[in-house]
């Protein structure tokens, strides 16, 4: 193992990379390679290269550190002249003519195995100097008929790489005289396609992609390989294992997806093992002393659970005095939930500022208006942003997003029951979403880690100091072809800068907005068929899932159960709008809501079907009352099928009590919708049969007792307040 050393010259950085090498095969004399990259800037692709490259134990030399890059982008046009000047510079300080030197690129390489096997493969193809290949040729067709030809494998020189003696790359580069924007990949063509100092130099290709495999032109070639605890990329076209992947041209995306697990950032056998790398802990600092966020909260279309959203803002474990608020409104149906949040809690945190939909801005202008609040902040550290839709369920999502110290990385969240995630795996050609190969499986927690990926949205943390640098640009969103979250990731993406995204932990999931109704008090009250997990945490009470566990069913009087079924919310959002409806019925026994016009035993009453609730109130009793029902009265089993469901209200001065009666169903149920004592005096259901009373109906429990025959009842006067009771008359 060799001792880490450091040595800055003028332009140049000589990293000795400190690492095992894997268990590689030894005896190849491993200490003549020298591999030259040059990298102007510290990029995510550079940290990528090097974390590779110190993973196989290889000496590298970075040239032109700090040097303004002038060779282009290689996607519009070529360039790249730059790395040759510098390649030719740093050259004359090697006099050591055994030294192998292998140049590559950095920001889009990866190393997929060690210097001996590299070594050895150079030394195979008996040629002093050797080039990547590729299918296609560039930048000049022209050409093609210069190039010689080959038996088998790739017939065009790549630029991108190359392995060689010293002396033999000086003699290939020693006429260089081009200018920093001229075509590198060009001038090695020439070299190349010249019969005399190809000759000379003693150049070949790496045809079949042994040492070296270029992406662009050969994606449907190339698959991983999962072995023993590592990585490789494999070339199913000639059947080979390259050791230097490139991702040259338009192929950056397929070498992000193959740099998730090239060469060990992800095995089947260790998981992830870069996902506790070069992590920011907080638990060593004073909270006073935490990275200030401005969370960007954007309301772009009715939502529904609001006010569930800011309970879960306000229980987010991170200090509130650290925190500023940016909140885009856009919906004026949610004015009343945001100004009381506000009213109660705003003050709480550092600073808040709300852009309502008085201003009339579009989501783009919105967002770039929320990242540059963060940009021009000085105190800002972070940037996290936060859609209304999400449910971010980890209370320490925050926290552990800054830990992971990246650029740019979101909490992977899905949506119940579907495949739908905040993430994209790949891009299509033409920039749109693309299922990749992982996608289920990370969606499915069957691969856990920190994924690098085209495309996040919805939630996301952003380094404050990326977008006072290469996301400096105020028009991040904003474009004439791409959805504003689309043309974020492709300004994100040109930019060099990598988009993560994690499921180390579960943080949450997004709310389904299709066919929410505003037209009702309480919306999300209709929610149950489009968000049933929101509505059961909402609605249903927080003891129901351990009703036969906890045996929470008590028997008050016989074949009457009575358990707990709606949370507090729940009585009080169905109380309250059946009160806004407010249409209640008389109480006579001529009734026109129901078959036949006449009821036998009249109530004052609203039926579930006047406000147009009887499919949810069905499917409310399908999923949480039948299993009870069938659990209970063993062999029956019900769909929850009903004529007549209402809401009851007892008052002394309208209607105190209910006379004897049997109900018209096969089960009954009977919800106390308000609590006995505070809200009403009185009240209660006594079964004449057994001389059985229940007096103090507990609030959100619910009576089950059958109906006909049996369980003859009537309705206890109410002395005082008002009482209201859910009954549904079920399989009549």
């Amino acid at each position: 193992m060799r001792h880490s050393r450091l040595l800055l010259l003028p332009g140049i950085l000589v990293c000795a990379l400190l690492a095992l090498t894997d268990g590689e095969e030894q005896g190849l004399p491993e200490g003549n390679l020298l591999v030259v990259t040059v990298a102007t800037k510290e990029t995510d692709g550079f940290k990528r290269f090097f974390r590779s490259a110190k993973h196989f134990n290889y000496t590298v030399k970075v040239l032109g550190e700090g040097e303004k890059w002038k060779s282009g982008d290689y996607m519009s046009s070529p360039g790249g002249g730059q790395k040759v000047r510098l390649l030719k510079a740093a050259l004359g300080d090697m006099k050591d003519e055994k030294q192998i030197l292998l140049f590559i690129e950095s920001f889009d390489v990866l190393f997929a195995s060690g210097p001996n096997e590299l070594l050895k493969k150079f030394y195979q193809a008996r040629h002093k100097v050797v080039f990547s290949s590729e299918s296609l040729i560039w930048p000049d067709r022209h050409l093609e008929d210069k190039y010689p030809r080959v038996a088998e494998g790739n017939r065009f020189l790549g630029s991108g790489g190359f392995i060689g003696y010293v002396p033999n790359i000086k003699e290939m580069v020693v006429d260089w005289t081009g200018e920093d924007t001229d075509s590198d990949q060009l001038f090695f063509t020439k070299v190349y396609i010249d019969p005399v100092k190809r000759k000379s130099i003693n150049i070949t290709l790496d045809s079949k992609c042994r040492l070296f495999q270029n992406l662009d032109g050969a994606l449907d070639e190339v698959v991983l390989k999962f072995e023993d605890g590592r990585v490789r990329a494999r070339n199913v076209l000639y059947d080979t294992l390259p050791v230097v992947i490139h991702g040259n041209g338009p192929t950056k995306l397929q070498i992000n997806y193959l740099g998730n697990y090239i060469p060990n950032t992800w095995t089947f056998e260790t998981g992830c093992t870069a996902c506790h790398e070069d992590l920011r802990p907080l638990t060593a600092i004073k909270e006073t002393e935490y990275p200030l966020v401005l969370i960007g909260i954007f309301i772009q279309q009715p939502t529904p659970f609001v006010e569930v959203f800011f309970e879960r803002l306000l229980r987010l474990q991170y200090p509130k005095n650290r925190l500023k608020l940016f909140i885009y409104n856009r919906e004026a149906h949610h004015e009343g939930q945001l100004s009381s949040f506000l009213k109660d809690h705003g003050s709480l945190y550092q600073d808040v500022k709300l852009v309502g939909p008085e201003e009339e801005m579009d989501q783009a202008a919105s967002r770039n208006m929320g990242f540059d609040m963060c940009r021009k902040d000085e105190d800002c550290d972070y940037l996290f942003t936060l859609d209304i839709e999400v449910v971010l369920e980890n209370e320490n999502t925050l926290q552990i997003l800054i830990e992971q110290n990246l650029p740019i990385v979101a909490p992977m969240i899905t949506r119940v029951g579907r495949l739908w995630s905040n993430f994209w795996g790949a891009l299509s050609a033409e920039g749109y979403y693309a299922r990749s190969e992982d996608y289920v499986d990370i969606v499915q927690g069957r691969r856990v880690g920190v994924w690098n990926v085209p495309y996040v949205s919805s939630v996301y943390l952003v380094k404050a100091s990326l977008l006072r640098s290469e996301l400096s640009s105020y028009e991040l969103f904003t474009s004439n072809l791409l959805d504003p979250d689309m043309a974020y990731c492709h300004n994100i993406r040109s930019k060099g800068v990598f988009i993560y995204v994690t499921n180390m932990h579960t943080f949450g999931r997004m709310l389904s907005t299709q066919n929410y109704q505003t037209s009702h008090l309480h919306n999300d009250l209709w929610e149950i068929f489009e968000n049933p997990v929101d509505w059961q945490e909402r609605y249903i009470h927080e003891n129901y899932t351990r009703i036969m566990k906890d045996k929470l069913i008590e028997t008050p009087c016989p074949d009457v159960y009575w358990f707990p079924i709606l949370s507090d919310v729940g009585c009080n959002h169905i109380v309250e709008e059946v009160e806004h409806f407010g249409q209640w019925s008389g109480g006579a026994n001529t009734d026109n809501r129901i078959q036949g016009g006449y009821e036998n035993v009249p109530t004052i009453d609203i039926h579930m079907n006047q406000i147009n609730f009887e499919k949810e109130w069905q499917k409310f009793l399908l999923e949480y009352i039948a299993p009870i029902t069938e659990k209970m009265y063993p062999g029956y089993f019900t769909k929850a099928l009903f004529d007549l469901a209402f809401v009851v209200r007892y008052k002394p001065d309208e209607q105190p009590s209910l006379r004897p009666h049997h109900d018209a169903s096969t089960f009954t149920i009977n919800v106390a919708l308000n609590q006995a004592g505070p809200d009403y005096q009185g009240g209660g259901c006594r079964f004449l049969r057994y001389n059985c009373s229940i007096r103090a109906p507990r609030k959100g429990w619910t009576l089950l007792h059958p109906g006909r025959l049996t369980h003859y009842h009537e309705g206890l006067p109410t002395t005082g307040g008002v009482r209201y009771i859910a009954v549904s008359f079920v399989d009549p």
